[in-house]
Formats: structure tokens, sequence, C-alpha cells
């Protein structure tokens, strides 16, 4: 469409309140990104009337509790079109819920945030981020992540339904989640994957929206992407509708209905939008994409609009009014009708409106911890895979909103519920916890954001190496600070003969190297167990349990220190916890019995040596300083670290004269023992490394 017929299509259907406010939205977005010299104001322009009808006709939320249950999620996938939702979010006056050290009740996007757009220490990030601002549902920017965030969030809110919804409350949880990406969204693999997953599981509560202006950063897309979307996902089992025309109200309200009257598989609203809509010179171009449309141009853009083209921040008398008599009134009546009748739920069913709050306050249930297994020593063992499913199983017969699943590896990785009752999650039955994922990581952690974000307490399992699949969704897990649980399994070398394609080498150093990340892994079966332990009681992190293939002995802790000094991230497991030993062995994982059995062989020659058990880096760098040096005490320069990784990072508590027995190369396929012997993860190379630093730290005295 050219700017000359903008003006017919801007008013179709629309009053001149709506057109007020739509343009209000718009100019907020102009005027904020032009303020900061930075960021992508021609989504917001594009989408405006889209947002305007769904916030106040459509979505069922009260903008004075963000955080009802109940409530319809809008996830902004296209990220950087973040002044498009933080403008919704300023008109509708959604309140903070305190997060961020805000005050409780105060607007969570005050208009002098959307003056410091993009500054430092502004409320309106370039990209939202949920853990900043109430009423940002979840932290988008990387393209795609948020649609599969939705697809999380939607599969959570069928299992609350399945689970929590009585008769007479059938509607107690029956909330819908809405999405909009644009064409770098549906780029993106992951959101084909979810896509894909969404389809099959016939989740007509989830409605993505498709802005098809045709452009991204480098030009038109007919530069790259040539498929017929919309053919796409009504192969994958989507009902897909078209508004031809963005700014058609009447269009998108139809577009709305459809979905909401579609009871049977997801829905793709398909819009055909304008980029840039009304800027005279670069709507349809990538130059209104990814920067300030420029002073002048702003006021151009204005004069379109009828708008005073040097006013800033302009908000018409009106339009606060308007949006508190719309989604503000209606919000609120919506919210008290269910907060009424989960009051009388609460009086019928105390047991489930108990669970309902133990959730959204992130508790745990009385009695969660009971029957957690205790394993025997063992010198044979076994894989901490196998001992993780065990614990997993106890724990989730206490905690019935413990759900998840694999990435078509359940029978690898141990995470399959199988206690009764337990089934799987599949269209037609949505009670199920155990999730099918497919093969799908990358889909699969962005999904589990979702879940979490819906408070429910996500799992998801896949070999460790495949974590190159899930990055993305893994660190905006950290990122949002949200507790998903990652169980990682065929943790290193000890993968044999898959060979080097499986064997994870460098992953532990990521993850290690990744703020906001917990990585536990477990020496063996009763660390696993004080680890879930652990994570189970996390709040505001992720956590990656890091597990073996091969089976691992099951220490003596009748001989050795109890498994629960994995709290404090390390701790002395063999060896006087006092004095000045002479050498220092410290190992992760199935490393750790091997420095058992070098310590064994030192002390027989009359050499004192301390095992360190260090599963978790982070918790233990969060110990104070005295029971840091108690565990690593700093006199003891003779030190050999064992872990067959990357020896990325482990000079922190080695020192730079000690020695670390690690990966510096990728792996080879052959049986583990033999694996081992090659690179040298043997007890006897251990001593012999042992011996070498207690020399050298003499030799520098």
């Amino acid at each position: 469409m050219s700017v000359t017929d903008t003006t017919a299509s801007v008013q179709n259907a629309a009053t001149p309140m709506e057109m007020s406010c739509i343009n209000t939205i718009r100019t907020l977005s102009m005027d904020a990104v032009q303020a900061a010299n930075s960021g992508h104001p021609g989504t917001p322009m594009s989408m405006a009337p889209l947002a305007y009808c769904l916030w106040q006709e459509f979505l069922r939320y009260d903008p004075n509790d963000p955080l009802w249950p109940n409530r319809d999620r809008f996830v902004l996938s296209a990220g950087h079109a973040s002044m498009l939702l933080y403008s919704v979010l300023h008109l509708a006056g959604v309140k903070s819920d305190g997060r961020n050290g805000q005050v409780p009740g105060t607007l969570a996007v005050p208009l002098e945030d959307i003056k410091n757009f993009r500054q430092l220490g502004s409320r309106c990030a370039g990209h939202p981020e949920s853990h900043l601002t109430t009423g940002v549902e979840t932290t988008t920017g990387p393209l795609g992540q948020g649609f599969a965030n939705s697809l999380g969030m939607a599969l959570a809110g069928r299992w609350l339904a399945s689970r929590y919804n009585q008769p007479g409350f059938e509607d107690l949880y029956n909330f819908n989640v809405y999405a909009l990406g644009g064409d770098g969204c549906m780029m993106e693999g992951i959101s084909s994957e979810a896509a894909s997953l969404a389809g099959h599981l016939k989740l007509s509560n989830l409605c993505w929206i498709y802005d098809s202006n045709r452009i991204t950063i480098e030009g038109e897309t007919r530069l790259a992407f040539s498929e017929d979307v919309a053919a796409r996902f009504a192969a994958y089992g989507w009902n897909v509708t078209h508004v031809t025309d963005a700014n058609d109200l009447n269009m998108i309200r139809a577009g709305f209905r459809t979905f909401q009257q579609t009871g049977d598989r997801p829905t793709l609203i398909v819009v055909n939008s304008h980029i840039g809509w009304g800027s005279p010179h670069k709507q349809d171009s990538s130059a209104a994409h990814g920067e300030a449309l420029g002073e002048e141009e702003v006021k151009l853009t204005k004069r379109v609009y009828g708008w005073p083209e040097d006013a800033k921040f302009l908000i018409p008398d009106g339009v606060y009014d308007h949006f508190q008599n719309g989604i503000g009134k209606r919000g609120k009546a919506l919210r008290d009708a269910w907060s009424a009748k989960f009051d009388v739920y609460r009086a019928k069913h105390a047991g489930l409106a108990g669970e309902i709050d133990c959730m959204e306050r992130r508790q745990l249930p009385d009695g969660w911890d009971k029957d957690l297994p205790a394993f025997p020593a063992d010198p044979k063992g076994l894989a901490t895979r196998d001992s993780s499913g065990k614990v997993e199983n106890a724990i989730g017969k206490n905690v019935p909103w413990l759900i998840g699943g694999s990435a078509d590896l359940a029978p690898s990785t141990k995470t399959l519920f199988t206690f009764g009752g337990a089934t799987g999650f599949q269209a037609g039955n949505y009670s199920g916890r155990n999730l099918h994922f497919g093969i799908r990581e990358h889909a699969m952690a962005a999904m589990l954001n979702g879940m979490s974000l819906t408070k429910v307490r996500p799992f998801g399992a896949t070999f460790f190496v495949f974590t190159d699949y899930m990055r993305g969704g893994l660190r905006l897990s950290a990122l949002m600070g949200i507790p998903v649980i990652y169980v990682l399994t065929h943790d290193s070398l000890g993968v044999g003969e898959d060979g080097p394609t499986h064997q994870p080498i460098e992953h532990l150093a990521m993850a290690r190297a990744t703020p906001g990340l917990i990585t536990l892994r477990p020496a063996d079966a009763n660390e696993v167990t004080e680890s879930w332990k652990l994570v189970m009681q996390l709040h505001h992190e992720p956590a990656l349990l890091v597990l073996t293939r091969q089976a691992v002995p099951t220490l003596d802790r009748a001989k050795f220190a109890p498994a629960a000094g994995v709290a404090k991230g390390a701790y002395v497991l063999a060896g006087s916890p006092s004095g000045q030993p002479d050498v220092l062995l410290l190992a992760t994982g199935s490393e750790v019995s091997l420095c058992i059995e070098a310590f064994e062989q030192l002390a027989k020659e009359g050499i004192s040596a301390r095992v360190v058990s260090m599963p978790s880096w982070e918790l233990f760098e969060r110990q104070d300083q005295a029971y840091r040096d108690s565990v690593l005490p700093p006199a003891v320069k003779a030190r050999v670290s064992v872990e067959m990784a990357s020896t990325f990072g482990w000079s922190r508590y080695v020192g730079t004269s000690g020695s670390s027995l690690g990966m510096h190369t990728f792996g080879a396929s052959a049986p583990l023992k033999a694996l081992q012997k090659h690179f040298g993860f043997t007890a006897e190379n251990i001593v012999a490394e042992a011996k070498a630093q207690i020399q050298k730290a003499k030799s520098q005295k």
C-alpha cells in the first residue's frame, strides 16, 4: 500500500478515539526509538491496530493484577518490536508486582521509562525482559524463542486445566496464549519445531499472529524466504486465517473470533502489514526495521497520522480513560469473578487449592522429599542417570506439578515417570506428566521456559552434547532466573563407542561460563539424591544435572564424607578435613571414584592426599572464604584436577602451578576403558601427577 491511500485504510472500522489510541502507540514507539537513536520502530507502527484490538477487546487480563493465574498471556516473539509492548503496558495502566525493586501497585512502565528507552536502569530495555518489567510475560529477542515459549505456556495451561478444573469449576484454568512474531521468527528453525508439536498436540488455546511485512534487515524477504507459510502451518494441523489489511479493525476482530471459536487445533493469523506504516520515505523498507526514522521523517510521519508533528511522547486527552474503560474494567470484572469462584473452589477442594498456592509461590508441598532413595555402598554401583531416574520418580509422586520429558531419549536419560497413574501428555490426554518433545531440543528448552513462567515445575532431558542444539533457550532460562531443570546424560568421554560426535568436551566449560546457571555433576548415586534435593528448592535459577551413561561406584559413606556436602558445591570427601595434606585431588562426576582409587594407592605409600568432590563450582563460589579455604587450603600448592572434559577454568582451583588432567582434543570411538587409558584417566596416572605435584611444590618452597 502506498502512503497515498493510507488515510482511507487507517480509518477502517475505527472510531476517532480508537484511532487516537492506535496512533498514540505508534508515536510513543517512534519517539522512544528516536530519543534513543536506537531500536526498531517499524513493527510497532504497523502492528499498533492489532495490539490495540487484542488488548482492549479480547485479552482476558487485569492490569491491576498482572499475575492473575488465569490471565491470557501475550508474548512478543518479535522482541525487537519491544516499544509496541511497552506502549500498550503503559497505556493500559499495568501495575508493577514489585519485581526488580519496584514499588508494588505503581505503573509497571512509567512514561519516564519510555522516554529513557534502551538506557541504563530503564524498565524499557532494548528487548523485553520479564525479570525487569511486570507485564512482560517472557524475555524475547532471539527470534522464534517467544513462539516456542508460548507453546510451553499453552501446554501448561491444558495440563493445569486437566488437574485442577473440577465439576462446577470447568473454567478455573482456561486461559489463551497469544504470540506475535514476524518473518524472522518464521525463518528460525525453533518456530518450525514448536509449530509442528503444537499441531500434533492440538492445542486450541494457542494463537500465533504472523506479521507478514516481507522485510528483514537485509531487505525484502524474497532474498531468502519464499515459502508459503500458511500452507506449511495447514500441513502442521493448524487452523489458518488471514487478515489482509493490518489497519482494518473488523478484519482483526474476525481473526481473533475465529481463533476463539476453534476448539480442535491451534490458530495462525496471517496479517499482511506494511512495516513503518505511514512513513513517507521508509514504509516497506528495511530502513524502518532496525534504526530510528530520523527527526524529519518522524515529523512527516506524524503529519500523515494527523498528529502534532512537534509533539513528543504525546498522550492525548481521553486515551488513558479509554483504556481504563476497556481492558481496565473488563479485566477487573473477569479477575474478580475468577477470584470469587476460586474462594468457593478453595472451600470445596482445599487440597487442590493448596497445590495452586504452592505453585504460584514456587513453594514445595509438605513431605515433598519423603521416600527419597538412599543408596547402599556398592563398588559396581550404577550410572548416575539410573539413580537420577529413581530419585526423580520419588519426587514426582510427592510434587504433582513436576512434569517433563525428553527429546525422544527417555529410555536413555531415564526420565520417564513410571509410578502408577503416570501417563503421556497427548491430544486427548492433557493430564499426562510424561512429555514427548520429539527430536526438538531447541523448542524443548524454550517450551520449558514457557512452562516455568506458568508456574508448573518443568524438566527436560537429552544427551549433554545436544545442549548445542538448545543453547538459546537454556541461556534465556538463566537470564530470566527461572527454575527450569535440565537432565543431561551421557556426560563425557564415558559415552565410549558413540565417539566424538556424542562425547561432550567443551560443554561443561560453556555451562559454567553462563551467569545464573547452576551446574551439578554428581559423583555417585547419593550425590544424585542430594543434587535433586537442592535443585528442587531453587526459586530463581535453572539447573543442569549432568549425569553418566556408565556405572560408577556408590561410595561407602561410612568410610567417606556424607553426600550432603553437595549443597556447598564442593566438600572434603576423603582424607582429613583439617590439617595440611600433601596433595589435593579435585574432581567431579565419574572421575571422583578414580581419585578415590588414587587416594588409596597414595595412602599405602604414606602420602597424605585429600579428595575433594566438586559437583558445582557455582555453589562452591557462594560459600564464605573460610569454608572455601578449609576445603582447598591455600598453603597446599600441590593440586591435581581430574575431569574428562576441557580443562578450561580449572586453573581457578589448581592455581598456575597445579595440574589438570582433562581433554585438549575431541575424543574417539572406542570402549570406555580403552579411552580412559589412551587419554590418561586412570588411577595410576593420577598418582603419578600427584607425586609430580608434590615434588614441584617442594622445589618451589
